[in-house]
């Protein structure tokens, strides 16, 4: 089996390496990430027509194949179904994220961004994130908190559930988004098959706009964290409040039937017709 292992934090980011190894035990690992920070990137590929992508290699303890790549995770994903390293991938995992995503964080997510590119190619992700010290912000963990991270729980959860969809691999290509929190193995609550809830356990609370001195009609834009809020335990996010590991499977974007007004589609027949 081979599996490709991304994230949206770097190729430096110490949870992508203990992720890396734990998943040996399943069959070659490659790494492909980027050689930079892409938190917050979604899905994004970039200005495909203006960029000029490169890769080199990288080093990581126990893991013959790693590389860095100047593009953001889906980009990292896409290369590799295109061919860059040699082989097919039979999983994409993308993790381990300090900072949980879920609820609406999931759609800015470069983690799950990484996912969800790999689903749509055919093939199968896992996406993994694990709680950071106060929840963090809108599914981002702060640079002192992270020597905080007990990786290896959130790679042992994660190395489990690669085991069994490599073993047992769904008809169609499916994400598995996997929340946690940071705490020992033996700790754990147990695990929930939840919903995506909405705002996550903590959010930005509000933007003001700050004058920069010397720069008239430029504005700097002050951010300023909400608390955090108790979430419902049937959702990803309140699973993990509550001491379980969340699994949600991701649907596809698909069409829907609106309630309520079809103005949109009378105006564009009225246009049309």
């Amino acid at each position: 089996m081979n599996i490709l292992v991304t994230n949206d934090d770097g190729i430096d980011s110490v949870g992508l390496h203990v992720l890396a190894r734990a998943l040996r035990r399943h069959g070659d690992v490659v790494v492909a990430a980027p050689d930079g920070e892409y938190s917050g990137s979604g899905a994004s590929l970039g200005a495909i027509h203006l960029m000029q992508p490169e890769l080199h290699r990288a080093e990581i303890d126990g893991i013959d194949e790693s590389w860095a790549i100047s593009a953001p995770p889906a980009m990292c994903v896409l290369f590799s179904r295109l061919g860059a390293f040699g082989r097919r991938f039979d999983l994409v995992v993308s993790g381990i994220n300090p900072g949980i995503n879920v609820g609406r964080s999931v759609y800015h997510s470069g983690t799950v961004g990484a996912a969800l590119t790999a689903r749509n190619g055919g093939t199968n992700a896992i996406a993994v994130s694990q709680e950071v010290e106060g929840f963090g912000v809108e599914g981002q963990g702060w640079d002192d908190v992270l020597d905080l991270q007990l990786w290896d729980t959130a790679a042992e959860v994660a190395a489990v559930a690669a085991g069994a969809i490599l073993a047992d691999p769904p008809d169609e290509a499916q994400v598995l988004n996997i929340n946690l929190p940071n705490c020992r193995l033996d700790e754990l609550e147990g695990w929930k098959l939840t919903s995506v809830g909405g705002a996550p356990p903590r959010t930005l609370g509000k933007v003001s706009l700050e004058p920069k001195r010397g720069h008239e009609g430029t504005f700097k834009l002050k951010m300023e964290w909400g608390e955090a809020t108790e979430l419902p335990e049937h959702t990803d996010g309140g699973a993990v409040m509550h001491g379980y590991v969340s699994l949600s499977w991701l649907s596809r974007l698909e069409a829907c039937t609106p309630q309520g007004s079809t103005a949109a589609e009378k105006a564009i027949d009225q246009l049309l017709g």
